[in-house]
């Protein structure tokens, strides 16, 4: 097996662990807050509030961090900050193992900004539709495992969460000594054809238009994602269960994952894809929460997740295709992209939350993040087209 192989292995299987823990975290909320005597859910929520802000955080400088570690060091501290999470198994107070889901929100963060400068220097162009694809499907697979296997696991160590926690982290911690032996250093400002090109600096991504663009399409997508599994199950009057909801959503954006990297190898164009699977993903979910026949509802769930996960391959494509892309380059623009998207997804869920209270209806929220969702269809009209014979003025447009 090359190396490239081994790598793209212990990367995917990183951000796959580190989604397990977070989403089997979230499914023991209740327990936790039992254990450490938490009765409010606000206090409950600054355990994913604490992974979404690090991740804004540490998306910002991830990109910092490579430039000056190397690959090697920055994604083994990387995967060392998501093992930090085994210190929730061993927090003898609600804050510190609020500090220890922080710690691993912060390696996850840098993991997928490193996904992309690592596909961009190993693998040529021919491979990266279904690099690119599984990549997009590294979360969707922790969270799948967290959903199958966390009950059993929890069996299995004795019905304690804490040493269900510590497995997790345990296995993070052995992919970290994987990598020590298959993780290399290379040069970051490097084109795909060899040469040579100057340093992007975080700077200069501020300055790029395209950077501002790319989160702005996908941040809609975002909101409603976490809002099937945070602010939908809040809702009564669906008519499907919630919980069946996300599981279908899970489901479809594993088949919708594979379609994407399908219609990426055969489509020339990247905007056409991610122009109308947006709009098919918005008015799936609108169906997907106003229909009152729960087969329609279930039907135009697994619709919604096929169309939400279809065009993450294409939309990684283009910004991997855009002039003059080099590892460095690459890893400032999805740093730029994971921390914008999760600023204004953030500021979105906020923003559902004060319109429910105003009207007084949550189901206010959920239409609020279903017109939220339409971000990626508005957006793609100011994307650059950068798929087989488009043109391209300048080189960082």
């Amino acid at each position: 097996m090359a190396r490239k192989h081994l790598v793209e292995i212990v990367i995917f299987l990183t951000y796959a662990v580190f989604a397990m823990s977070w989403v089997a975290g979230s499914m023991m909320t209740r327990t936790i807050m039992d254990d450490y005597g938490i009765e409010t859910l606000a206090n409950a929520t600054w355990v994913n509030n604490a992974i979404t802000i690090s991740k804004i955080v540490g998306n910002l400088l991830a990109s910092w961090v490579l430039a000056r570690l190397g690959l090697k060091k920055a994604f083994a501290l990387s995967a060392l900050l998501i093992t930090g999470g085994i210190v929730g198994a061993f927090a003898s107070s609600y804050p510190i193992y609020v500090f220890s889901r922080f710690v691993m929100g912060f390696g996850g963060a840098f993991v997928i900004v490193y996904f992309a400068p690592i596909v961009v220097y190993y693998f040529d162009a021919a491979e990266r539709p279904l690099i690119n694809g599984i990549n997009a499907a590294a979360f969707n697979t922790g969270n799948l495992l967290a959903l199958l296997f966390a009950g059993s696991l929890l069996q299995l160590v004795g019905g304690q969460w804490q040493d269900m926690l510590f497995v997790i982290s345990a296995a993070s911690g052995a992919l970290l000594v994987v990598w020590c032996f298959v993780g290399e250093n290379f040069a970051l400002d490097r084109h795909a054809t060899g040469g040579e090109a100057h340093e992007y600096t975080f700077r200069e991504g501020l300055r790029d238009p395209v950077n501002w663009v790319l989160p702005g399409a996908y941040s809609g997508v975002l909101l409603i994602y976490i809002s099937v599994f945070a602010l939908f199950p809040l809702m009564p009057g669906f008519a499907a269960d919630p919980a069946h909801l996300s599981a279908i959503l899970i489901a479809a954006g594993m088949v919708g994952t594979v379609a994407g990297i399908i219609v990426t190898r055969r489509v020339a164009r990247r905007v056409p894809a991610i122009r109308y699977s947006g709009l098919a993903m918005t008015a799936f979910a609108a169906l997907m929460i106003t229909t009152a026949d729960p087969m329609i509802a279930y039907t135009a769930a697994f619709l919604a997740g096929f169309f939400m996960f279809l065009p993450m391959t294409p939309l990684i494509m283009l910004a991997q295709e855009l002039p003059g892309m080099t590892p460095g380059r690459i890893a400032v623009v999805f740093a730029m992209f994971w921390s914008i998207s999760y600023t204004i997804e953030t500021a979105l869920m906020f923003g559902a939350g004060v319109l429910a209270d105003i009207t007084g209806t949550n189901s206010t929220a959920a239409v609020f993040a279903v017109v939220s969702s339409s971000s990626l269809f508005l957006f793609s009209f100011a994307l650059p087209e950068t798929g087989r014979g488009a043109t391209l003025a300048g080189s960082s447009a």
